[in-house]
């Protein structure tokens, strides 16, 4: 049965539309500059678009970092990056200019995510009780209102705060999974456009990720056009219209690198393809069990308001607004529990399905969830923003001394600097905060969104905290660049190339950008630069040449990670004997 919506029109009063969207800029845009690129997978996508942006086309269609071939995903996510870093070259550096569609890729996903729920929105299913003499909101009104609540919840995600300003192909696939849930809602009133977005965005994942996830998504929507309670006609123009559009854009890519590099080509596709079957071949218990750990905290708070969604409308689960976002959450949820890692990569794809179902069940929460929700949001992030300000302050004066002793000893060796713009970014967000707070706790507001506009913005205010006062000992502590520069003052003026021995794909990519080093992974170097976490012996010398050690460290943030130059010393050859000499002669 329908659950019973009982609103006024004063309860659908929608955001200004600048402060939403200065919400989003703000959001996005904090964490993109001003920093190295991070270990772990931010460093390694960062390592794919600098090789590309410098490379040839074999780079562009084949991704690889400094000659090691990555097939975990297809190139399109990298491929904005490295043209990215070729266009601004001259006036921004690499790491910087990579991360630049990285911020518009995230207002994009945005603006589907709040296109999507405002159609839902304004369907008849959906609508509040209708009153005798009036006075219920309009569809438009009441659309823009779900909307703008689904943006919220987004953007309070703890999860995407890290995740979404990272230089990696699951930003991409982020934004086209929001496109994917956009384009199955506009099919439902325009089934030709709806099935064009569907079309553009399933050949588009085809272009960034891999086969698995491309598969999983088409079994949704198969899926979702059998149960959902609409008029059947409308889902065969994704056969007649989204499907030749998806087969043309997934298929250009892998035509295109097998006709200008047949045999790399081939290799290279096998083994995306292989990587992809890998990628969910492994036990469901231990993916299982490090989703439960993990999941609820990265998708809150959209996984309960989603939940309570999902049993709320029970009468309803074949209508849009809930078939259409579970369509996308139940194969992105299998593929979680699949797993042959574990790892939250996936846990991002979630979050745009998982916020417009969840806005709708922002008209059936009663006063004491939503209040519960406030007081939640109000105390931990007012919490954990003035812990932030202390060791800030702890850093700078000394003062308190058991913060500043705790963190000289997670950052040993790290100066703090007094920033003013720093400073005055994180004062001005402070002080939004408390306006916010103030404004809910005094006003009681009766509009629909209250109850996610203080997570939304909690949210907003940490990350812009974390990425203003403590941007420079989180990148102090997470980046490798002073032991790249480190390890280039030590190589051979002459050296030929460096073999890398148990280096992780990030070390790899900020040792070469740092410290213009040239890797090989197939050839016979000169050098050897391996990471030890224990001590493996000397590497194996020849009767021709020795491997003397020219250097040993590690990053001072990291004790577990030992660096170790080894350079190739050529053995002198004796000389030889005089009766030696004769007998040759004879």
């Amino acid at each position: 049965m329908k659950p019973v919506v009982r609103l006024t029109a004063s309860a659908t009063s929608a955001l200004p539309r600048s402060l939403l969207l200065t919400i989003c800029i703000v959001y996005a845009s904090f964490g993109l500059f001003g920093r190295d690129p991070w270990k772990n997978e931010d460093a390694a996508g960062f390592g794919v678009m600098w090789t590309m942006a410098k490379g040839g086309l074999h780079d562009w269609l084949l991704p690889n970092l400094v000659g090691k071939y990555m097939t975990a995903d297809g190139p399109l996510g990298y491929w904005l990056g490295a043209a990215s870093i070729r266009g601004l070259a001259p006036w921004v550096d690499a790491s910087n200019a990579s991360r630049v569609f990285t911020g518009l890729l995230f207002c994009a996903a945005c603006a589907f995510v709040w296109y999507a729920t405002y159609l839902l929105g304004r369907r008849a299913e959906v609508q509040p009780f209708k009153y005798a003499f009036g006075g219920e909101p309009e569809p438009r009104d009441y659309g823009r209102t779900l909307a703008d609540g689904a943006l919220l919840i987004l953007l309070a995600c703890f999860g995407l705060a890290e995740r979404g300003h990272e230089t990696t192909p699951q930003v991409m696939q982020f934004v086209l999974v929001a496109m994917l849930v956009y384009g199955l809602v506009r099919m439902i009133d325009k089934p030709i456009q709806g099935a064009l977005w569907w079309g553009l965005a399933v050949g588009l994942v085809t272009l960034a990720s891999n086969p698995v996830l491309v598969g999983a998504l088409i079994v949704g929507t198969i899926a979702m056009c059998v149960f959902v309670r609409e008029s059947r006609w409308r889902w065969r123009w994704l056969a007649l219209v989204g499907l030749p559009v998806a087969l043309v854009l997934g298929l250009s890519w892998p035509l295109v690198a097998i006709a200008r590099f047949p045999d790399d080509g081939v290799w290279f596709l096998n083994q995306w393809v292989y990587a992809s079957l890998a990628s969910v071949g492994g036990s469901a218990g231990p993916a299982l069990q490090y989703a439960l750990k993990n999941m609820p905290l990265f998708t809150w708070p959209a996984w309960p308001l989603a939940l309570w969604a999902f049993f709320s409308w029970a009468g309803l689960r074949r209508a849009p607004h809930v078939a259409i976002p579970l369509s996308v959450i139940v194969p992105l949820l299998i593929l979680v529990v699949l797993q042959a890692h574990q790892s939250n990569r996936l846990y991002m794809l979630l979050l745009p399905a998982l916020s417009v179902l969840a806005t709708f069940a922002l008209p059936t929460l009663k006063r004491g969830a939503i209040n519960a929700f406030d007081w939640f949001a109000v105390l931990s992030f007012t919490i954990l923003g003035s812990f932030v300000w202390l060791v800030w302050l702890a850093g700078l004066t000394g003062f308190p001394h058991p913060l500043a002793r705790n963190l000289a000893r997670l950052a040993p060796g790290f100066t703090p600097e007094f920033k003013i713009l720093s400073f005055v970014c994180a004062i001005a967000v402070t002080v939004c905060w408390i306006a916010l707070v103030q404004w809910r706790i005094a006003r009681h507001p009766k509009v629909l969104w209250r109850s996610v506009v203080l997570s939304s913005a909690g949210t907003t205010l940490m990350w812009v905290l974390l990425m203003t006062l403590w941007l420079p000992v989180v990148n102090y502590s997470r980046t490798y660049k002073d032991v790249a520069q480190q390890i280039a003052s030590h190589l051979p003026a002459d050296y030929t190339c460096i073999s890398p021995v148990r280096l992780g794909d990030a070390q790899i990519a900020t040792f070469a950008y740092f410290g213009n080093m040239h890797f090989s992974f197939d050839d016979d170097c000169d050098v050897i630069l391996r990471q030890d976490t224990q001590d493996f012996g000397e590497p194996s010398s020849m009767p021709t040449y020795i491997w003397k050690l020219v250097w040993e460290g590690r990053r001072v943030a990291d004790r577990d990670e030992r660096f170790r130059l080894y350079v190739r010393i050529d053995r002198p050859v004796p000389p030889v004997k005089r009766h030696e000499q004769h007998y040759r002669k004879q």
